[in-house]
């Protein structure tokens, strides 16, 4: 016997009572019984029943739940933190787990786990590390009980009084006298209108007309994080320099490294100006224009990379500077192709704009409204430096500067 549930049209389905025989070889089914009227309950005790199973009475005390959490990972990323001595540079006070003696700092432990197991808000932080609501045994294992939004933003306060103290430990660990210093910047957007920081920047996010907070990060040779320093949107990545040189010398207490940053960040200006002044030596790239200059100077002959791909070479305009040379031949190739398809599309837009100017049906006159329909196009694609232009009343033509072009392919994918 079994419990069948047949479909009735518009109607709930009817519940039946069936059994199976089999008749001159063949399996047919029987009705026994209508159970569309039984209690859900009921019916379920009943198939259970059917299927050889035992029927316990609906009482609290019948079964006893038991509930596992997953704990590889958060043993995983404890133990690690343990290793590292984490824990010990939060706060040098007692170990993980001891929450009675610092609360905070096991907070802040719960907080940098989450954020490599699963990255959320405060409020589902908060959700994941409660007893009734946990997701894992983070909470458990840190023996963090209830804890609410508003005590992690107070955990991460506490976290911002203790920065300077942590950023001088780990300096201590991964940066000394003689050392590669690596620092580069980047940026978040923001949606609200309440932070002071928060202020139009460049984006890289590319969330334009969005409030920026830039970030600038300092990491050892090996790429370790050691300081991060938060500054306004609208900070450019030149200026954020200063305070890191002052950092490394004053807070940190090295007398010699050697800081490393790409061309948009340590500037010639900088150069002058911070890292020289403060005795530092550095590594970084120069930009575009300043390589067109040392070829027509000729201090940079492109037959250098007939043969090699890196070569070391002088320039008066560089003095006691050692410029490394090198050709990534793949960027060289890829910024020909780039260069030609934003050469092509300008090219396809002017000619827009050119036949318009020519058409015999309401043409487009006036230098002004030509010139502004060109500049869209030039906006857009970026390529003026690499056409002439010529703009009258009724006429516009243009054309590729070929030697300019070529002038700026000598130079794809080298860097300096």
């Amino acid at each position: 016997m079994y419990i069948e549930s047949v479909p009735n049209r518009n109607s709930p389905p009817a519940i039946l009572l069936r059994e199976s025989y089999r008749e001159n070889g063949k399996v047919r089914k029987r009705t026994l019984c209508n159970l569309s009227d039984w209690p859900a309950a009921h019916i379920e005790g009943l198939r259970g029943v059917l299927k050889a199973g035992t029927v316990i009475a609906p009482d609290r005390d019948a079964f006893t739940v038991t509930r596992s959490l997953p704990h590889g990972h958060v043993a995983a990323i404890l133990g690690t933190a343990r290793k590292i001595g984490l824990d010990r540079l939060l706060d040098p006070g007692p170990g993980i787990g001891r929450t009675a003696e610092n609360r905070h700092r096991d907070l802040i432990l719960a907080l940098l786990a989450a954020r490599i197991i699963d990255p959320g808000s405060k409020m589902a932080a908060a959700r994941a590390f409660s007893p009734s609501t946990a997701s894992t045994s983070l909470g458990e294992t840190l023996g963090l009980g209830e804890a609410g939004e508003k005590e992690l933003y107070a955990a991460l306060d506490w976290l911002l009084e203790r920065q300077p103290a942590i950023e001088t430990a780990l300096a201590k660990r991964h940066l000394k006298n003689g050392t590669l210093v690596l620092y580069d910047v980047s940026s978040s957007y923001m949606e609200g209108r309440h932070c002071p920081l928060a202020h139009r920047g460049y984006s890289r996010d590319g969330r334009k007309g969005t409030s920026q907070i830039v970030y600038g990060l300092l990491c050892g040779p090996d790429g370790c994080p050691v300081a991060i320093e938060v500054f306004d949107g609208n900070t450019g990545d030149p200026k954020t320099l200063a305070s890191q040189v002052q950092k490394l010398k004053r807070r940190f207490g090295l007398d010699h490294v050697v800081l490393v940053g790409d061309r948009g960040m340590i500037t010639q200006a900088r150069i002058g100006e911070d890292v020289q002044a403060a005795g530092l030596d550095w590594i970084t790239a120069l930009r575009a224009p300043a390589i067109k200059d040392l070829v027509k100077s000729g201090a940079l002959q492109l037959s250098l990379f007939d043969e090699r791909d890196m070569a070391s070479i002088t320039s008066p305009d560089f003095p006691e500077e050692r410029l490394i040379v090198c050709r990534d031949p793949d960027l060289a190739a890829q910024r020909t192709r780039k260069r030609e398809e934003l050469l092509a599309a300008t090219e396809r837009d002017l000619t827009r704009i050119q036949t318009a100017v020519v058409r015999e049906r309401k043409p487009m006159r006036g230098a002004t409204e030509i010139a502004m329909a060109v500049g869209g196009v030039i906006d857009k694609h970026k390529m003026r430096k690499h056409f002439d232009l010529t703009i009258g009343e009724a006429s516009f033509t243009f054309a590729r500067k070929t030697d300019a072009i070529e002038a700026e392919a000598a130079t794809d994918g080298i860097y300096i």
